[in-house]
């Protein structure tokens, strides 16, 4: 998914129980054009339009309703990614992250499946972060 239409954002919205404001509506869009995992600071340069402070809100309010998950680790902090599983009441889309030491870019490893993890007894997971760092084929290949 590479483009969205207003319209379309405010039904995803909608549909994660998160009210469609205008501003909300193109961090979103701005989301589904990334590529790969963003940063704070990576969305505070490609929309003008809207403060870090406004756009930090939009992403945790986002996280709350599992439209996006955070993604810890790397160099820049915490990077954001849009949910592919589009569940408003848990993410489902738990896929492990390489973090190229390199270009510093992160990549989702979709298809890679992270392996189930028993826990003591008592403990209730609620979500996990797997990230492997290392060089890219792209570095490698310099």
């Amino acid at each position: 998914m590479n483009a969205m239409n207003e319209a379309a954002a405010a039904k995803m919205l909608e549909e994660h129980g998160v009210k469609p404001t205008a501003n909300r509506i193109v961090v979103l869009r701005e989301l589904v054009k990334a590529l790969h995992p963003v940063t704070l600071s990576d969305l505070e340069t490609r929309i003008l339009t809207i403060d870090k402070s406004n756009i930090f809100r939009a992403l945790t309010l986002f996280r709350d309703h599992h439209l996006v998950h955070l993604i810890e680790g790397g160099s820049e902090g915490a990077h954001y990614e849009l949910c592919h599983s589009h569940d408003h009441d848990r993410d489902a889309d738990l896929h492990p992250h390489f973090y190229c030491e390199r270009c510093q870019q992160t990549y989702c490893l979709d298809y890679t499946t992270i392996p189930q993890i028993q826990l003591p007894e008592g403990f209730t997971p609620t979500s996990a972060n797997l990230m492997i760092k290392g060089i890219c084929p792209e570095c490698q290949s310099k």
